[in-house]
Formats: structure tokens, sequence, C-alpha cells
């Protein structure tokens, strides 16, 4: 049984209000951008909020502009121009303004009268609460989360932010995208401000993650204007190709195009090898080993991060445990579809024949790369077909298939998801990285088209984002065990929807399972257990098909992101467990139309708050 939820959290990132909610925020102080006073008769229009529904409406309305307004990022990532030639605060002022915001947040929520308020809008403010609490928590260890690590970071995150969310179709959005360039200098300095800090805590990722991200950085600064060469830099090259579709004439583009070539070789240049220069130094401080119990408080904080990641009160222990049986279960699975294909020998037999056997991988080319990319496509249009059969609730915004950009591909994760823009104007995007394509076998490619794409993170960040009737920051709050849980569940669901024909692909679905059920070990090993990395490493390769190089990347990123690898299989477990109480309740009532959409109705909740709501289904559908 999985202990109960403690509340500490990141809160939500979500759009713009309606105008009418808007209106009923007058209390708010107006925007540099928004200072002209109102008309006598907007003044009049003006609704007051009233009754405790609308008071509560006008509240997280509010919140929610706020955290738009101190966010240019988040502005860019939701379709919004309004300060798209900026980056944000990312000092140490604005983190501590944002605590005080916070602070006041929950002694403002914690003021209205509960007894008036709708169902609904109980659970709003339920989950705004715990999401609040969950990142004051969070803030207790704010210079324990590593500032920069070889996966996410500032020296990838300004180009592919770049690429991925700043858009071009004028000439102001193109002098934006210049002014971004030109404040990159400004943006280091404060992330050196924070890398500074953790260097006085003590507080350093491993050293060969440095080697990694200073080699990432040196990525983004190779080709024109950067250095003579044939090709242009990953940035330029993006700017040419947005400022070529626009409209504007050839003696506007040149002089854009001059201007950006400035940027990139006066501002962006100079503040990437300051920062690289940084790395170098902080690199020959790291203390030896690998898991944050090398760090001051680093079981305390370790702890938190498996709050975080889970939301529960697990501690690693018994994470660790649950592991270990998991595996042992799905150990006994795949010997089953073993016997099935007649394979003779041990399990580990046949792990070392799916790592090496040549039937399984595409080649190392541009058209095994296209293979890989058409037929992941084609497993989510065949699934897609058959959604409306097990899902009322499904999403207006489209979904497509890219390759991670060559840039990040060397350091990124093998597959991820990227969330549609609110307007529609960006389409939700799974994205596989084919660096090396023996470390994306075709017998996992399905399981992994339904975990990033449909019915999996697009069917439930994209159906998120749309939903009426519930406040915006509700839509984009972060609880990683439902996000990711959810992810990992629609792996099995697939299975359910008499998908997986192939028992190869079968086994690639429960090879992907115990890769989470591996994290749940691997991840506790590294940071509580004080396993080093070799460790951890073989431990993946002697448990798992999957072939050396994707456990060494996986424990890399395990190591630099501590208890994130956690969630999934912890939120998938659940799942299953309320799936399996409605069956054996409801019998011939159970409806997975009804069960799927009373997950994915109120958006992203605290495991325990999704059992309640799955209880409460459960009582009705029983009626």
């Amino acid at each position: 049984m999985m202990k109960r939820l403690i509340s500490n959290s990141l809160p939500a990132k979500i759009f713009a209000v309606s105008s009418l909610v808007i209106a009923m925020t007058a209390c708010s102080p107006p925007s540099n951008k928004d200072s002209q006073q109102p008309s006598a008769t907007q003044i009049e229009t003006t609704k007051i909020p009233a009754t405790e529904s609308e008071k509560i409406a006008a509240f997280f309305a509010q919140s929610r502009e706020t955290d738009i307004e101190r966010s240019p990022m988040l502005q860019s990532r939701l379709g919004l121009k309004t300060d798209n030639d900026k980056w944000g605060d990312f000092s140490e002022a604005a983190a501590d303004e944002t605590r005080r915001l916070i602070e006041q947040r929950i002694k403002q929520a914690n003021e209205f009268d509960v007894s008036a308020l709708s169902e609904s809008e109980k659970l709003s403010l339920s989950i705004y609460k715990i999401d609040l609490e969950r990142k004051l928590a969070n803030d207790e260890f704010r210079h324990h989360t590593y500032i920069m690590h070889q996966f996410r970071a500032w020296h990838t995150s300004v180009p592919s932010f770049l690429i991925n969310f700043h858009s071009i179709e004028n000439e102001a959005d193109a002098r934006a995208y210049i002014s971004r360039l030109n404040k990159v200098a400004p943006l280091f300095d404060q992330v050196i401000e924070q890398l500074k800090l953790r260097e006085k805590l003590g507080v350093y990722p491993p050293a060969w993650s440095y080697d990694q991200m200073m080699q990432a950085a040196a990525n983004v600064t190779k080709g024109n204007p950067f250095e003579e060469s044939h090709l242009d830099s990953t940035i330029l090259k993006d700017f040419k190709q947005k400022l070529d579709a626009t409209g504007l004439s050839n003696a506007e583009k040149y002089g854009l195009f001059a201007d950006a070539n400035e940027a990139l070789s006066m501002a962006v240049k100079p503040a990437y090898e300051k920062l690289m220069k940084e790395l170098g130094k902080q690199r020959l401080l790291t203390p030896e080993g690998d898991g944050v119990w090398r760090l001051p408080n680093g079981s305390e904080w370790y702890q938190n991060r498996l709050n975080w990641f889970t939301t529960t009160d697990l501690n690693a222990q018994e994470v660790h445990q649950i592991g270990l049986d998991n595996v042992e279960r799905i150990h006994n699975q795949m010997s089953a579809i073993m016997k099935q294909v007649n394979f003779t020998g041990s399990l580990q037999d046949f792990f070392l024949f799916l790592r090496n056997d040549d039937q399984f991988y595409y080649a190392d080319s541009e058209e095994g790369r296209q293979r890989y990319m058409t037929e992941a496509k084609e497993y989510i249009d065949v699934m897609e077909a058959k959604i409306p059969e097990f899902f009322g609730l499904t999403p207006k915004a489209r979904m497509v298939v890219k390759r991670v950009e060559a840039f990040r591909e060397q350091s990124a994760g093998k597959a991820f998801y990227q969330s549609p823009s609110k307007d529609g104007s960006r389409p939700g995007t799974y994205y596989a990285n084919l660096f090396d394509m023996r470390s994306m076998p075709t017998y996992q490619m399905e399981a992994l088209a339904y975990h990033e794409g449909i019915p999996g993170h697009h069917m439930q960040r994209a159906i998120a984002q749309e939903l009426e009737g519930i406040p915006e920051f509700q839509k984009y709050v972060s609880f990683t065990a439902y996000t990711e849980g959810w992810g990992l569940y629609t792996e099995e669901l697939g299975k359910d929807m008499s998908f997986y024909s192939d028992p190869y692909s079968d086994f690639g679905r429960l090879a992907m399972e115990l890769w989470r059920a591996c994290r749940l070990v691997v991840d506790t090993g590294i940071h509580e257990m004080q396993w080093d990395r070799q460790k951890a490493i073989q431990y993946l390769v002697d448990n798992t098909p999957n072939p050396k190089a994707d456990s060494v990347k996986a424990i890399e990123r395990y190591i630099a992101m501590p208890g994130q690898a956690t969630a999934y299989m912890i939120g998938k477990l659940k799942i299953m467990e309320l799936r399996d109480k409605a069956q054996a309740e409801l019998g011939d009532k159970f409806d997975y139309r009804g069960f799927h959409d009373s997950i994915l109705k109120d958006g992203p909740v605290p495991l325990t708050l999704l059992e309640e709501n799955i209880n409460k289904w459960i009582a009705a559908t029983a009626k």
C-alpha cells in the first residue's frame, strides 16, 4: 500500500486568463505595458467578486497572470510575445521574491470559506495549496539542485528554447530574437552566480558531468559566425531559416542577419567562453563519488526529492524494495515470452540475443533513421484510430514525431515529449533520439510511441491544456508521478487494447517496464546506499536487455536528477491498483472510457487526490 502524500512541490505555469476573470482581478497592480488608466465605462462594467466562487476564481487567475508576467520564457512557451526580447530573472533576489510570494499565497489560500465552494473548487484549492507547500519545502534545498548538469541546463537550453519557442513572423520578432542573443551574457552571469553559491555550499555534480557539459557548450559555438566554416552554427541556422520564411525584403533581412551575426560573435560567444571557464574550475573542486549522499545534508535532500517526484512519503529503503519486487515479477513474465518464441537458454542469454542480433536494430544511416521515424508514426496512427473505444476525452491538438536536434542528441535522453502550444500553433512533439541506433531497438518502438505519444503524454498533456471549467494553473501543475505514471500505464494499456501482436514487441513493453522497476533500485542505490556509477550501470546491464551504452546514459541521468526516475513506476503502480479496484468492485459496470476520463478530467494531481477521485467515480458508477 502506498504511503500518503506529504506536502511539498513546484507550482504550475498556466495560460492567460479570460477577459472576465481579468476584470475580477482588478486588485492586481498594472504591468508596465498596461499602465494606461481604465475608462469610466470600463470601471462601471468591472465586476467585483462577490461570492466565494468568484473570489477564488479571481485569486487563481491573478496568481497565474502574475506567474506569466514574471516569466518571459513562459510567455514564449505559451505563444505570447509580450516580453519575447527577454530571458527572465534567475538571480538570488528573484528567488527570494518568489519565496515571499509563495508564503503570501498560502496565507491567502487558507482564508477562503471552503464550505461555500463547489466540489470542483475544493479540489482546485487542495491542488493549489499542495503545490505551493511542496514548492516551499523545495526552497529549503534551493542550492542543492544542480543549476547545471549534462542533461538539462543553460548551455543547451538557450539554443533549444530559441529553436522551439521563439517564432519569427515579422521584423519585431526578429529584433526580439537578436535582443535575446545580446542578453545571453547577463543570463549566464546569473547562472555563474548560482554556480558560485553552490560552490560555497559544496554542491557539485560529478566530474564526468562537467566534461559532457563543456563538450555540449562547445558544440553550440561551432560554425559561423563563431569560427570560419562552411556550415552555420545551430543558432544562426535557425535564425536564417525563420527569417527566410517571413515576407521581409532582402534588404531588411540582410540588416537583421548582420545584427544577429554581431550578437552571436560579440555577446553569445564570450558568454559561453566565460561559462565554460567556470565549469572547468568547478570540475576540479567536485568531490569523489556520484550520489547526493556526498553533499551536505544529502540524505535529507534525497528524501525531499522522493517526496516531490512520487507525491508520497515513501523512503529510500521502501522504494528500493518495491523496485526489487517488480524486477522479479517482470523477469518471470519475460521468461514466459522467451518460451513462447522457443528460445533456449537463460533469461540473461535472451538479453544478450536481443542486445546483439542485428534484426532488432535499424541501420546506422539516414535511411535507417528515417525508417524508424516513419514506423514510429505509423504505430501512433493505428493507435489513434482505436482511442474512442477507450477514451471519451480526446485532444484537439495535433502531434508530430521529430528527431532530437544534432547539437544536443549526444547528451539528451532517448525519447521525450514537448507539449503543444495553447493556441494550436505548435503541435505536441514526440522527440526520438537517433544518435545511437543501437540504443533504439525496434522491439521497444511500439511501447515507446505509446508512452511519448498516444495515448501517453500527448493525450494527457494536450487534454489538460484544453480542459474547460477548471483554473488555468491546474492544467499545468507539476506532479511527476501522475504524468510519468500515466505514460508508463499507457504502455500496458496498449496490450489491453489488443496491440503488441508480435511477441518480441510485447517483450519490449515488458523491457520498458522492467527499466522503470530497475530505476527504483539504482536511483536509491546511488543516492542513499552509496553505489558508485559503475555498480549501478552493471545492475542495469545484468538485469535488462538494454545495450550498455543505454545503461551508461541512464545512470548518468539518474545521478544528475536524483529521485526523478522513481516517479514512473510508483505512479503506474498506483493507477493499476486503482483500476484493479474499480474492475473488482464494478464488475460489468466497469468502463475504460469512464475510468480514463476520471483520471484525465482534472489535470495533473498528486496520487492521493487521484485515489480520492477514482473512489468517488467508483461509488457514483456503482449506483
